[in-house]
């Protein structure tokens, strides 16, 4: 796919997909240098919040991608900042949106970091504004694709809302989000990990090498996306979970749900969605770095492996000490020990690029997935009803 000329991509209406694919690594140096020149405004302005209060609670939220963008960064954050007094949560707008008066609390001091492709959703704009009637103490970072969007420019003359706009290509024209999901997730993690900057930018270095790595491998993938293949599941632990979430949302919107997915924790697959499991369903484990989750993850490969019923099986590892004997797709082009929240960028290019293949060995149309407007690219169709 990435070596076809746009003419040829034109035919198969894929250009769009599979150009904002490939330039993912691209874009994230551009999303460390977007950082790096906005890196004191950004410490100040959360310096400045955790200053003024004893506790403050950070909710991530989006809808569809944009909210699995906060999933995949939320376990992370939790450990890097156990027993101080930021809390993280994850809670798509969606949420928000239907039931505030559950997760929405008026007297704890709240930043609510929007993610948003567009900034155009409906309930994006909702969770804002409901958010904004509830908490007294409410601050806001938004973190989207577009400038001209109703998220952005609600932000203008707002002293209280930070916004951090991702690179212009990152507002992904394909339907399905790709790089709008990793820059946007590559620049939380930049602006709330409190590790040294100088760390942060050797993880770039080394997840940009690494996607280039998986781009390169397109035959591997190929020859995934030509197999027999009705359902697909997706597996992780921790960011890796959240990260799952995206994976199979993938598949699901380029095949217009031709290819049935699902997304579980490899412990607990067990309990019930194992049940998926047939000669035509595809298996991909996304390997944790932490050597102590890492060992549930191999369990389970190697316990699929000998049901002997899917035929298609994949472990994502990042390094070479895997003891699963089956197919492995290696991630070692780095010496860089990266967290799973950083190694879920080049490892969600294998999900993105199998989707993108499996579309159109289908026959489907990847940049327009939907063409009977059953789904859209900003969401239509609903309702926002006022909170009181």
């Amino acid at each position: 796919m990435f070596k076809l000329t746009d003419s040829e991509l034109d035919k198969l209406d894929a250009k769009n997909t599979t150009k904002e694919i490939k330039q993912q690594p691209e874009l994230w140096q551009e999303s460390f240098d977007n950082y790096k020149e906005k890196k004191e405004v950004i410490d100040s302005f959360i310096e400045d919040i955790k200053n003024k209060h004893d506790n403050l609670r950070v909710i991530f939220t989006g809808a569809g991608t944009s909210a699995y963008v906060g999933d995949t960064v939320t376990p992370y954050l939790r450990e890097k900042y156990k027993n101080t007094a930021l809390s993280f949560e994850s809670i798509a707008t969606t949420t928000l949106v239907s039931t505030p008066y559950q997760y929405l609390e008026k007297e704890v001091p709240t930043i609510l970091v929007s993610f948003a492709r567009s900034g155009n959703s409906p309930e994006s704009v909702a969770a804002v504004d409901t958010a904004s009637d509830i908490i007294d103490d409410f601050y806001q970072v938004t973190i989207t694709c577009s400038k001209d969007g109703k998220l952005a420019q609600k932000a203008q003359g707002d002293d209280k809302n930070l916004v951090i706009l991702m690179p212009e290509r990152a507002n992904d024209q394909g339907f399905a989000m790709t790089g709008a999901f990793t820059t946007m997730t590559l620049s939380t993690l930049l602006v709330f990990d409190p590790i040294d900057y100088s760390e942060k930018e050797s993880f770039v270095k080394a997840i940009i090498k690494e996607a280039v790595n998986v781009l390169k491998r397109e035959d591997t993938l190929m020859s995934i996306a030509d197999k027999d293949i009705s359902r697909i599941v997706y597996l992780g632990s921790g960011s890796l979970e959240g990260l799952s979430k995206e994976a199979q949302l993938k598949m699901l919107e380029l095949t217009a749900g031709e290819v049935v997915t699902a997304y579980e924790s490899p412990l607990g697959f067990r309990h019930g969605p194992k049940s998926i499991v047939n000669e035509k369903t595809a298996l991909v484990v996304f390997n944790s770095t932490n050597a102590y989750t890492r060992q549930y993850d191999e369990d389970l490969l190697n316990e699929l492996h000998a049901d002997q019923i899917a035929e298609t099986i994949w472990s994502l590892t990042p390094d070479a000490q895997s003891q699963f004997e089956g197919n492995t797709f290696l991630l070692n082009e780095t010496d860089v020990a990266l967290p799973d929240a950083y190694l879920a960028l080049p490892y969600i290019l294998f999900a993105q690029t199998l989707a993108l293949m499996t579309s159109v060995k289908l026959k489907n149309k990847p940049d327009n997935p939907s063409p009977t407007g059953t789904v859209n690219r900003v969401v239509k169709g609903v309702t926002i009803h006022k909170y009181k």
